[in-house]
């Protein structure tokens, strides 16, 4: 029992090696190593609480952000207007199907299966959930989490809007319609849920159920 709480109460630099002994940290702090001044560890800015209320959020936003029109072009009497996911599809329909189903896994799954596992990771720990099915559960979603993590680049594609923005601007008329809107709020709502997410304190608190 003791050594159990002597593990927990201390951490190891990744940089240098150093044991530190962990001290409660007020909000939004971070502890840095006192040797090689490498971050340590910080305590989230969000409760539980907070952290189910980015989740929702971003459920919110999910859908409309994919099937909605993000740009509207008028150009020559000729009107367009494109989806996210309408937009892997045209990728896909001219033969480049690993280009589609990068998009579709960058921008759509990937995304929307990190903001599932974080809810029900954020579910499980509020509601107490600790019998033998629901901590399975809970361990399968943090093991598969980095890569979900890497997988989900709602930032490249919110790049390439600028970029089409940029060029298209010159010779049509642009349009940005509620999935623009949609689709630039899940990606704030989503850097803010990746902010606020500590794996390490969602592994520990794994350790506390069993």
């Amino acid at each position: 029992m003791d050594r159990d709480v002597l593990d927990k109460s201390i951490v190891l630099c990744r940089s240098c090696d150093l044991v530190v002994r962990k001290r409660a940290l007020p909000s939004g702090v971070r502890a840095l190593c006192p040797r090689c001044n490498s971050y340590l560890y910080d305590t989230p800015y969000c409760s539980i609480n907070g952290m189910l209320a980015l989740c929702l959020a971003a459920l919110a936003l999910y859908f409309p952000a994919n099937f909605f029109p993000v740009l509207e072009l008028h150009f020559l009497g000729s009107i367009r207007t494109t989806t996210i996911f309408g937009g892997a599809m045209s990728v896909a329909d001219q033969g480049y199907w690993v280009v589609a189903i990068a998009v579709l896994t960058a921008a759509v799954i990937a995304p929307g299966l990190l903001i599932l596992s974080v809810l029900f990771q954020v579910l499980i720990v509020k509601y107490q959930l600790h019998n033998p099915f629901f901590r399975k559960i809970y361990k399968g979603f943090l093991c598969q989490h980095k890569l979900i993590s890497q997988l989900s680049m709602l930032e490249i594609y919110m790049i390439s809007i600028f970029v089409s923005v940029f060029q298209l601007s010159d010779y049509t008329d642009l349009y940005f319609g509620i999935g623009t809107f949609c689709f630039t709020m899940l990606f704030i709502v989503v850097i803010f849920l990746q902010r606020e997410y500590d794996i390490e304190h969602m592994w520990s608190v794994l350790d506390e159920y069993q």
